[in-house]
């Protein structure tokens, strides 16, 4: 149970296992104390110590000094006492070293399961430390099993896992291929660490610039976001600490290498690199380019705007299936919803029309509203008198009976139990056809 060179082998162990070498000698301790106590029972007092200059873990028995011996195990009279102290008295407790080798093989067998459990544990600590601290960065490993719901990667130290979701669609991997993959968890369970990846994340998309753009690394170049529809398309707003330097252009690389070593990482997806800006309706802009924006307005409560572009540019600012305006809006934070010229003007002349309607209301203030941004009777229904007030400057008696006049119209155009002139001709036809 001695060894000489317990030093250099807990070292090596250290070393090829990963685990510090203080928890290795606890390990060991534990298991020479479990040895002793399956050879000597519970009662039995001992100490453990690393003797560092020897590199040998030392055993001492701790036995109280008595008058009369009953129990030898345990006790030591004064007399045998004062052979290893001889200061000692009734009561003390003295130590001596204990010899490892009559511990006995199964005490042994018992220590080395100890060793291997405490090993174990110490291993899965060590590998979930490491990995835990690299969660967020791009790590390389070999594919070692394909199934139909997921893909297993060797790193190393561990295995990871790899599920059909993280996958970029159409990409296919074999056993033994190499793969890039981010971290995005690490748990800690019974069997070891669980380790997941993903190559679908957006924070891949930003990890692959950060290895391709020095600029980034260094900090002179910031990622604000990104977005994805891995696979198909991606966004990534970019802005620079340094006003020489064009975060855009540095991304993009000398004749575009930097974001072509990206795409063929994520097997063709097409990247687009936004500049952001500090005004949210300029970032929107840069975000649905290369569409042209015409105007756009901001609800702040809700969070949204409305985003109006010339027709010749709509299907651009929206995207094959709506992708590009989706992309921006994951992209911004902002629920963005884009119209024509055309159809907003139309919306904008439906409002207008549905303010001269109400009773009373005159072209001038109707005009006034729509420069306060009240574009419509519904609009106008949903306000207070106090607000009406503000910005109009009219009394409130007369902004409580615009309010009521709104609200009416609007319960009227709203309620489903008034049918429009289309269905009551087409009810009329039908009754009439029942009489004939």
């Amino acid at each position: 149970m001695l060894i000489t060179d317990m030093k250099r082998v807990i070292e090596q162990v250290s070393r090829d296992k990963g685990i510090e070498f203080n928890v290795l000698v606890k390990a060991l301790e534990e298991a020479l104390r479990s040895a002793a106590r399956k050879k000597f029972g519970n009662k039995i007092d001992i100490e453990i110590q690393y003797n560092e200059q020897s590199g040998e873990l030392e055993v001492f028995q701790f036995k109280e000094v008595v008058e009369t011996v009953t129990d030898p195990a345990f006790q030591i009279n004064l007399k045998e006492g004062r052979k290893l102290d001889p200061e000692c008295e009734i009561g003390d407790s003295l130590g001596t070293k204990m010899d490892t080798t009559t511990f006995g093989r199964i005490a042994a067998q018992s220590a080395k399961q100890v060793i291997i459990q405490k090993l174990k544990i110490a291993e899965r600590s060590a590998v979930y430390n490491s990995f835990i601290e690299r969660k967020g960065e791009i790590v390389n490993g070999i594919v070692q099993r394909v199934t139909k719901n997921e893909i297993t990667v060797n790193l190393g130290q561990a295995e990871a896992i790899l599920a059909k979701r993280e996958q970029i669609p159409g990409e296919n991997y074999k056993r033994g291929e190499r793969i890039r993959a981010y971290i995005v968890k690490v748990l800690e369970e019974s069997r070891g660490p669980q380790v997941e990846l993903s190559r679908t994340h957006p924070g891949f998309l930003i990890a692959l610039f950060k290895t391709e753009v020095p600029e980034i690394s260094e900090g002179i170049v910031n990622i604000i976001g990104a977005a994805r529809e891995p696979g198909s398309r991606g966004k990534i707003a970019v802005k620079s600490n340094d006003s020489d330097i064009d975060p855009v252009g540095a991304c993009v690389g000398v004749k575009g290498n930097r974001v072509q070593s990206v795409v063929q990482e994520l097997k063709g997806e097409k990247i687009d690199i936004i500049s952001w800006h500090m005004d949210p309706a300029k970032f929107v802009c840069n975000a649905l380019a290369p569409a042209v924006i015409s105007r756009v307005i901001i609800d702040e409560d809700s969070h949204a705007m409305e985003v109006v572009v010339p027709d010749d540019s709509l299907s651009i600012a929206i995207g094959k299936s709506g992708q590009n305006v989706r992309l921006a809006s994951k992209l911004t934070g902002w629920h963005l919803d884009v119209k024509s010229e055309s159809l907003y003007n139309e919306s904008m002349k439906r409002g207008y029309d549905s303010l001269m309607e109400l009773a009373g209301m005159t072209k001038h203030f109707a005009d006034l509203l729509f420069k306060k941004g009240i574009f419509s009777a519904e609009e106008l229904s949903r306000m207070t008198a106090s607000e009406l007030v503000e910005v109009s400057g009219i009394a409130e008696a007369e902004a409580i009976s615009y309010i009521e006049l709104a609200s009416n119209a609007t319960a009227d155009k709203n309620d489903p139990d008034e049918p429009d002139d289309e269905e009551s001709a087409d009810a009329e036809i039908e009754n009439n056809n029942h009489e004939n």
